[in-house]
């Protein structure tokens, strides 16, 4: 598209049009990416140290407009107000880590006969980062701070319904003190700057998060290229409860393993897997749990769970629940929002839609298994393979059932999934590459390796 467009942005709990934003075209794209490949040679000709300190200026530019940023995401995104101010922090958190990174981004020397072999590990030049309106910071810095960290360029385009906190983190980064281009957000629709930022000939790698069917695409468009992705994708992810395990803490601590973020989250625990002889005892204690779950005004304080994104979004959700399916439900706000209530599927079959695909709603199914090899079994049968939790007080268990379920990110006894410090990604058709931890620089370089003869 080379003619100009607008995005409308609306706030999810309310429905109203909170901003108009203009939506880049091919055209544009192809003038960042200029604008990008001249600030990119400067920057990484830079010292590592000054690379360094300007990464942790923007990180404490963001600590000064966490509270400012937090407001945005939630009129935005429908986020609750503490899950907001925890998404600016982590974008915070993870330039901060990716600063000190830079001047330990070293290369290797290598033995060998007749002289010195090193290595050398190089920016690959401009990336291409496509963030989703799920988490629409956090997951934008996933991509964004290693990238720059390694001496890149990146592109951001945002999720079209969430571009806000994207363009005023970009502004950020110029008071902050990043050369101009360095940094730059392209909000847009995805046929149009998506396509144009995947396509691009000077655009070395592309990062996206988003669903399963899309990062398809996206591998495609690039595998003309031959140019470098990282995907991360859908998730069906597993909580497996066994009877040995804590039942009261794990049933308690059930509804926001996928619940947090209205369930619009990749990590959700949206397949509880239970031990036969622990279930009526479990599912008597998730009810309660369920109930009290408040739903209502994320800018409340007090809120737990927030609307949907969209009527889009609303719509899909309720096509995997039936008016009169069985199971547990919570409450949720009447009149305008995207809003649907927590709601725990039972009796499924363990291949019924909503048990095998991803809902991205806060919709989950319990299924009974009956012994170590079953659970495996069940926790293994869908195409997906992001996260999960396994619930046990036998380590060896924890470990040989860790080992056996095909999932990137596990957690013994807690839903944790996500921290900056620590790799994160998936496998089977949840994607391709990792993010986050201690090398998620280097997947933003070129090794070089050079040879040097030392025989007279």
């Amino acid at each position: 598209m080379s003619t100009a467009y607008e995005l409308q942005v609306l706030n999810p709990a309310t429905e109203e049009v909170i901003a108009t934003v203009r939506g880049a075209t091919a055209a544009d794209v192809d003038a960042a990416v200029a604008r990008a490949r001249s600030a990119q040679r400067g920057w990484a000709a830079a010292a590592p140290a000054d690379r360094a300190r300007l990464l942790r200026r923007f990180a404490s530019v963001v600590d000064e407009h966490v509270e400012e940023l937090a407001r945005l995401e939630v009129r935005e995104a429908g986020h609750t107000f503490g899950n907001a101010r925890w998404e600016a922090g982590n974008v915070r958190d993870l330039l901060d880590f990716s600063a000190g990174g830079v001047e330990r981004l070293s290369g290797r020397q290598v033995p060998v006969a007749g002289g010195l072999d090193i290595t050398l590990l190089e920016p690959l030049g401009v990336i291409g980062v496509i963030a989703p309106w799920n988490f629409p910071m956090p997951i934008a810095a996933w991509g964004t701070a290693p990238a720059l960290a390694a001496g890149n360029a990146v592109i951001l385009k945002p999720a079209e319904t969430t571009p806000l906190t994207a363009l005023r983190l970009a502004e950020l980064a110029l008071e902050a003190g990043l050369p101009e281009g360095l940094f730059q957000v392209l909000p847009g629709a995805g046929a149009v700057a998506g396509d144009a930022l995947v396509e691009h000939p000077g655009v070395a790698k592309i990062v996206f998060t988003g669903s399963t069917r899309v990062g398809k695409q996206i591998m495609a468009k690039c595998a003309d290229r031959v140019k470098r992705v990282t995907l991360e994708l859908g998730g069906k992810s597993p909580n497996i409860v066994f009877a040995d395990a804590d039942v009261e803490a794990a049933a308690l601590a059930t509804p926001m393993s996928f619940l947090d973020n209205s369930g619009q989250d990749c990590c959700a625990r949206t397949r509880i897997l239970v031990q036969r002889s622990a279930y009526d005892r479990f599912m008597e204690l998730l009810g309660p749990a369920i109930e009290q779950i408040v739903v209502g005004d994320p800018a409340d304080e007090k809120t737990q769970m927030g609307p949907l994104i969209s009527r889009v979004q609303l719509d899909r959700v309720r096509s995997y629940v039936a008016e009169d399916a069985p199971g547990l439900r919570g409450s949720a706000p009447d009149g305008p929002g995207f809003w649907f209530p927590p709601t725990v599927l039972t009796g499924l079959d363990p291949d019924a839609p909503a048990a095998v695909e991803e809902v991205f709603g806060p919709v989950a199914v319990v299924l009974p298994f009956e012994d170590e090899e079953d659970a495996v079994r069940l926790a293994n049968a869908t195409e997906y393979g992001l996260s999960g939790s396994i619930w046990t007080r036998d380590v060896g268990r924890a470990l040989r059932v860790s080992r056996a379920v095909a999932a990137g990110n596990l957690s013994v006894n807690s839903h944790s999934s996500v921290r900056y410090s620590t790799p994160f990604g998936g496998y089977k058709q949840s994607g391709l590459g990792r993010e986050l931890g201690p090398d998620a620089l280097t997947a933003f370089t070129e090794t070089k390796n050079v040879f040097i003869s030392t025989e007279a």
